[in-house]
């Protein structure tokens, strides 16, 4: 039986930098917690291997893939990078500020800046926004890069002469869900009533009507 390595790396000095509006705000300040089925340390390097099953988690945001590598540096930041088994792609999830949304993706590779805030999918990359369980937006390229803290996206295409059996793989790709109304627009106002007119009754014996 594999024993499962846990390890927690905690993030420090994040709470200068702009909170995001894409990502979890509390998820920046949140331990970084990694699961695996065997680690490596180098303290003088400040790094550390994980191998087998690797599945880490930051608040809402969770990572899964075959290896991961994440280098510290002084002041507690890190740069985590995780890669996929062979024909496979990492699986990277996170919720989304405010709403009940949540971005998710896969790529060959991912790479998450915690200084920074940065997530870039490489490779047969795919990102979905999902608002509740629906699929709303779907992008795919070679690169996606998502700032939280600018919310700024951008997508690359493969370099020019990059072989691929799919020819959609040398375009960037993109659905965009509209956003419906929060609110259905309300009904036009009735025109008030008319004041109640008193009902005629005929005069005896002349035929003309009158008021009572």
């Amino acid at each position: 039986m594999k024993i499962r390595h846990i390890i927690v790396l905690f993030a420090a000095g994040m709470c200068g930098l702009g909170m995001p509006a894409w990502a979890e705000k509390a998820d920046r300040d949140k331990p970084l917690l990694i699961e695996a089925d065997a680690m490596r340390h180098d303290e003088n390097k400040l790094l550390t291997h994980f191998t087998g099953q690797v599945v880490a988690f930051k608040g809402t945001m969770v990572l899964r893939g075959a290896r991961m590598e994440v280098q510290q540096d002084k002041n507690g930041q890190q740069i985590a990078q995780i890669w996929a088994a062979p024909n496979e792609r990492v699986f990277f999830r996170q919720k989304r500020e405010g709403v009940d949304e949540f971005t998710e993706g896969e790529g060959e590779m991912v790479i998450y800046d915690s200084q920074a805030d940065v997530v870039t999918l490489v490779q047969r990359a795919e990102l979905r926004i999902l608002r509740g369980t629906v699929l709303a937006d779907q992008i795919t390229g070679q690169k996606i890069v998502f700032n939280n803290s600018t919310e700024v996206m951008t997508v690359d295409r493969p370099a020019p002469g990059t072989k691929s059996t799919d020819p959609r793989d040398q375009r960037v790709r993109a659905v965009l869900t509209p956003r419906s109304s929060k609110s259905a627009a309300a009904p036009a106002a009735a025109p008030p009533a008319s004041p109640a007119l008193p009902a005629l009754r005929l005069s005896p014996g002349t035929g003309e009507s009158k008021k009572p």
